[in-house]
């Protein structure tokens, strides 16, 4: 996992607009974070790739490179937090980003105060993440395995690939033992920011569970919607 830097948090933004750029680059250095900017795919994902940062902020439309083949070429190697910037309405280039294993997307436009906001929600998260905390392995070759370091989940001889959030998500509702969780609790907790009726993140991780899961060939509990209430983890053949 790529180590997270000691004093100021390290920023990575890739945009090509040369005024929101500069004004992203400089409100977020007025906010106490260390911001490198750069205007191409392909001189963010060296940038990204050589350098220790603690969360990529990417649009999704660059020139040299997009933002989704940023994306793609950095997870074969980096864990980085990445937070994609896309058109308000643009649900296929979101859909695509979580499922290359983005961390967060922001609509544009946005406002500041929410893009300070979301950072330090990852920062928490990855904080978290990296509680040293034991876990007795789990040898029930019919049950999950979940791994707080590695933020996956292990069955039938395979990792499932989850993100940090995807697990995070996950987790919690294993712990809640058959428990609806609400929209707002899980917004609150898991995704650590209020939640919006027009923010559709966590529906698109709840996609990304159920796809991995049903990959790994892990059908004893799934992920279900509880309409009007929110989300439960159940056995497949119980009635909620």
């Amino acid at each position: 996992m790529t180590p997270v830097s000691v004093g100021h948090p390290r920023i990575l933004a890739i945009e090509d607009d040369l005024v929101l750029g500069a004004y992203v680059h400089e409100q977020l250095g007025r906010s106490g974070f260390e911001v490198t900017w750069c205007q191409n795919g392909w001189e963010g994902l060296e940038m990204a790739r050589e350098r220790s940062f603690d969360v990529v902020l990417m649009d999704i439309l660059l020139p040299g490179m997009d933002g989704l083949s940023v994306l793609t070429h950095l997870r074969q190697s980096h864990s980085t937090p990445v937070v994609l910037m896309s058109a308000l309405g643009a649900e296929a280039d979101r859909i695509s980003g979580f499922r290359l294993g983005a961390d967060d997307y922001l609509p544009k436009p946005f406002s500041m105060a929410e893009l300070r906001v979301r950072i330090e929600a990852i920062l928490r998260r990855v904080a978290l993440d990296r509680r040293p905390v034991a876990i007795p392995l789990n040898r029930d070759s019919h049950s999950l395995r979940f791994d707080d370091e590695l933020c996956d989940v292990y069955f039938g001889q395979q990792w499932a690939g989850f993100t940090r959030s995807e697990y995070r998500l996950l987790e919690t509702l294993n712990r809640s033992a058959d428990e609806v969780l609400s929209k707002a609790f899980l917004y609150q907790h898991v995704l650590q920011r209020g939640y919006a009726p027009h923010d559709r993140s966590l529906d698109m991780h709840v996609s990304q569970i159920r796809r991995k899961l049903k990959a790994i060939g892990y059908a004893e509990r799934e992920v279900r919607t509880v309409w009007g209430k929110g989300y439960v983890l159940s056995a497949i053949d119980e009635v909620v």
